[in-house]
């Protein structure tokens, strides 16, 4: 089974959420909702060596997805072709305990159909061949979209030009999510555990693109 997810170059993200902008508008999200959302990781250090970074966060395509697992009508599930964590609106019923099991809050709430969204990796675009809109639309080129498990995929080709210390995760709770964060010392500190307590502050409130 692949194991499809995204990667980001946090040294070449410039926090202009043109990734936010353009899942909303490829995927309709709704009002208030987000499947993709960029945090602020605030200001560190002692001036004058100060640093921030900006950190897109999504769906971790985690291998032992807690959604899925909680799902009682398999809404939830990961797709036997390509890998990926996706939600089978048909099959939802609203309980949301799959929002609940995310460790990192990524899920949304269709208030209108009453049903659980979340980031499908542009499903319908990577599966004509094209790229995901967050992946399209950055322009700073810092997203990759592809299979791990492929030496020749954007994320394992991005991913072999760094050291082992610039590439990250968000905290693994037992989830073993995929998608990986590329930080270079020089240009910021990765927040480490820091990170799952501003991703559970921030992913929960209003950010600055409706």
């Amino acid at each position: 089974m692949a194991r499809n997810c995204l990667v980001v170059n946090l040294d070449r993200c410039i926090g202009c959420y043109s990734c936010e902008v353009a899942c909303k508008m490829e995927n309709d999200v709704a009002m208030g909702e987000r499947w993709n959302k960029v945090l602020q990781i605030e200001p560190a250090g002692t001036f004058p060596d100060v640093h921030t970074y900006w950190l897109p966060v999504h769906c971790q395509q985690c291998e032992n997805a807690p959604c899925v697992h909680v799902c009682p009508t398999g809404a939830s599930y990961r797709d036997e072709e390509t890998g990926k964590v996706l939600v089978d609106k048909s099959k939802c019923i609203g309980c949301r305990y799959c929002m609940m099991a995310c460790p990192y809050g990524v899920r949304s709430w269709n208030k209108e159909q009453e049903v659980v969204e979340k980031c499908t990796m542009c499903s319908h675009l990577t599966s004509a061949g094209e790229k995901p809109a967050c992946v399209k639309n950055c322009c700073g080129t810092a997203r990759f979209c592809g299979d791990l498990d492929d030496p020749d995929s954007d994320v394992s080709r991005e991913l072999a030009k760094c050291p082992a210390e610039s590439i990250h995760h968000l905290p693994d709770v037992g989830n073993a999510p995929l998608s990986a964060y590329i930080l270079s010392p020089k240009f910021g500190k990765w927040a480490g555990e820091d990170v799952h307590q501003t991703t559970s502050k921030y992913m929960t409130t209003e950010g600055s693109v409706d």
